[in-house]
């Protein structure tokens, strides 16, 4: 068993007993008392698969440490070890620290050892549930953005802007959960499938939209919200979603990080949906940036300069005008690329995916759009064609 379990007891001589008790059997590493044990922890960033600790120490007992730990790592499998067996205790480890094992001292190998073992699988299924889980919404999300690419460009490409936003803030305000801001993100604008392509070419633009319109526009979020509850253990993204132009109480049965994690991602997702917006106008970074800090006198001011410090694009990228034949995926489209009505096909800044080729190909197909598309070429793709 190659995933590392970290001992944690305030004297040195019974994590040395430990350690000649368990030897050869498991990876073992030890620290002495709750401090030291969290600060190993957060220097390597939580790499063990499950924290063994003893619950009287000094400075931080053990509910106290394994109630951070479930803060901090929440996928650790946490083991009490006691020799106080008394029954308040264990109600505070298993309630505070949510423990997979409450153990009374003195233990024998077999029992530590089959405990162990039995925590050790656990983390191996929550960590192949997580892997399972994370590849299936990455897929999920991965379609659902290329659709609306497809679909909406203009409104895929207000996301993309907003994407890079927050990930500076996300950035600079080291969050954790930053792929929760990150998927939100990009999908806080799905609901616009389900709207006029007029319309949201309006706000694209900044035309002002008749009361009509404004109403239908802002069902989006709604609609947004809707599809992605459908999906399973996305209703704190479908939540952020929703309420990406409005604030309010959560309720249900939801844990208070999640909480904190779901309201922080509304506020932040509403400040660079509006930042876009207002740069968009012709207002500067540091005046909208101003502007949308006294509007949200409650966020962390290191939002607001986070915004102001993100540097434009790059201008240094290397841009070709070629035939539509000639685009590879992986390039980036530099220019809105609209049909002689007037229909944008293509937003200003979408990545070429296998299936955005294939409508520009069926557009120029139709003569609807024009044979020559400027592009840039990533690095990656730069060195290919050089091999």
């Amino acid at each position: 068993m190659n995933e590392k379990i970290l001992l944690v007891d305030d004297e040195q001589a019974v994590l040395q007993g430990y350690r000649r008790l368990l030897h050869g059997d498991f990876n073992l590493e030890t620290a002495v008392g709750g401090v030291d044990a969290l600060s190993l922890l957060q220097k390597n960033n939580g790499s063990y698969a499950v924290v063994v600790s003893d619950m009287r120490m000094p400075q931080m007992d053990g509910v106290e440490l394994l109630t951070k730990v479930r803060t901090l790592f929440p996928d650790l499998v946490r083991i009490m070890l006691t020799g106080n067996a008394d029954l308040q205790t264990a109600a505070r480890a298993v309630n505070e620290g949510s423990i997979f094992r409450f153990l009374t001292k003195p233990c024998d190998k077999e029992l530590m050892a089959t405990t162990l073992t039995a925590a050790l699988l656990q983390y191996r299924l929550v960590a192949a549930e997580k892997q399972l889980l994370e590849q299936t919404l990455s897929g999920s999300v991965q379609v659902l953005t290329e659709v609306l690419s497809l679909v909406n460009p203009a409104a895929f490409g207000r996301a993309a802007r907003a994407r890079r936003y927050i990930h500076h803030i996300v950035t600079r305000l080291s969050l954790g959960s930053h792929w929760k801001f990150d998927v939100a993100t990009m999908m806080s604008q799905l609901g616009c499938v389900a709207i006029a392509p007029e319309i949201i070419d309006g706000v694209y633009t900044g035309r002002q939209l008749s009361p009509q319109e404004q109403a239908q526009y802002d069902t989006h979020p709604t609609i947004a919200h809707d599809l992605l509850s459908k999906i399973p253990r996305m209703e704190p993204i479908a939540w952020i979603v929703a309420h990406q132009n409005r604030a309010i109480a959560i309720e249900g049965d939801i844990a208070d990080r999640d909480k904190a994690d779901m309201r922080l991602g509304a506020e932040i997702l509403q400040v660079a949906l509006a930042f876009d917006g207002l740069l968009r106008k012709g207002i500067s970074r540091v005046e909208a940036a101003t502007r949308l800090s006294r509007q949200h006198r409650g966020l962390d001011r290191r939002v607001f300069e986070a915004l102001v410090e993100l540097e434009p694009e790059a201008c240094d990228k290397q841009v070709h005008r070629v035939p539509i034949a000639e685009i590879r995926p992986g390039m980036i489209v530099e220019q809105e690329i609209r049909t002689s009505a007037g229909v944008l096909v293509v937003a200003k800044g979408q990545e070429v995916t296998s299936t955005l080729l294939l409508k520009l190909k069926n557009f120029h197909s139709a003569q609807a759009i024009e044979g020559m598309v400027q592009v840039s070429s990533p690095t990656s793709i730069r060195a290919a064609r050089k091999g």
